[in-house]
């Protein structure tokens, strides 16, 4: 059985590493990304941001400023117990994320969006925000913490329900002009990760595009050839756009674009599109069933 003490340590450590440290597969688009452009501005931009991770990675701050919301996202196998129940969960991440603010590798940026006052801890309704998923039949649990920037949340979020027969064209023109009202000025921090969300509910529509930008390894296609086209086509898409890193000129405002899918209503066709930064901020907590916690940055 997994005790509340070792969930809450391997939070607290995921979500700490997260704010500090580079993804290997982030680091890596990005690398290539730099060795692609060729602006003044794009580059400097692109080794600004690598110098900030090398430093951060050596304890000289963080990754990134905007540590955004914290978000975890948390498997677990049909064998899996915990101490108290699945429901100590969200309060094993509302403790790790106070104690991660209170060191500092998270700013306190999560208010009341009404009064905008802030409990100064992160903490509060709906936040942090965690996602519960099971999965096989393991006796472990696997938390991914993602400190989502605010600049990707709020100016890459996009929904439309179009209709059946807008079809893939539809589709595609409203993605290519989602990405482009993101990527201008630099509102997102390009190259940003771009998840895309088509089919389902309104609410699953949106959090498929979510988890596929933050989840997803960076440029893995998706296991349907179709779907995989799609990505393919609509990355190449966007580096036609002229707009860089950071919103300067450039060919890469996109770092990865990754589509999810599901079954929808016969009437509907709905459609969301959530970017992640070009940081691409996630960590990843193994814990197995003895209460062995193990971190890394890949996704599998």
């Amino acid at each position: 059985m997994l005790s509340y003490a070792v969930i809450e340590s391997a939070m607290y450590e995921a979500m700490r590493r997260a704010a500090v440290t580079l993804p290997p597969d982030v680091e890596a688009a990005l690398r290539a990304v730099l060795a692609e452009e060729t602006d003044p501005l794009a580059r400097e931009h692109l080794q600004v941001s690598l110098e900030n991770a090398r430093l951060a990675g050596e304890g000289r701050g963080l990754v990134c400023g905007d540590t955004g919301f914290p978000l975890y996202f948390v498997t677990a196998g049909s064998r899996t117990e915990i101490e108290g129940g699945f429901g100590t969960l969200w309060r094993a991440a509302e403790t790790a994320t106070a104690r991660v603010t209170e060191d500092s590798f998270l700013r306190p940026t999560m208010v009341d969006p009404l009064s905008r006052t802030n409990p100064g801890r992160n903490v509060g309704p709906g936040m942090p925000k965690l996602e519960l998923a099971f999965r096989g039949d393991g006796d472990g649990l696997e938390i991914v913490a993602a400190p989502k920037g605010g600049g990707s949340e709020i100016f890459g979020t996009f929904y439309r329900m179009l209709f059946p027969a807008d079809g893939e064209a539809g589709i595609c023109k409203f993605v290519l002009e989602s990405i482009q009202t993101a990527c201008y000025a630099g509102k997102i921090c390009p190259p940003a990760i771009v998840g895309v969300g088509i089919g389902g509910s309104a609410d699953l529509c949106m959090r498929m595009a979510k988890e596929a930008a933050v989840l997803r390894p960076v440029g893995r296609p998706h296991p349907d050839p179709r779907v995989a086209e799609l990505e393919r086509k609509w990355l190449q898409a966007t580096r036609r756009m002229g707009i860089g890193p950071m919103g300067s000129r450039g060919i890469n405002a996109v770092l990865g674009l990754h589509i999810e899918t599901a079954l929808t209503h016969t009437a509907a066709l709905p459609v969301a599109i959530n970017a992640q930064c070009l940081v691409g901020r996630r960590w990843v907590a193994s814990i197995a069933a003895d209460g062995t916690a193990t971190y890394r940055g890949e996704m599998r």
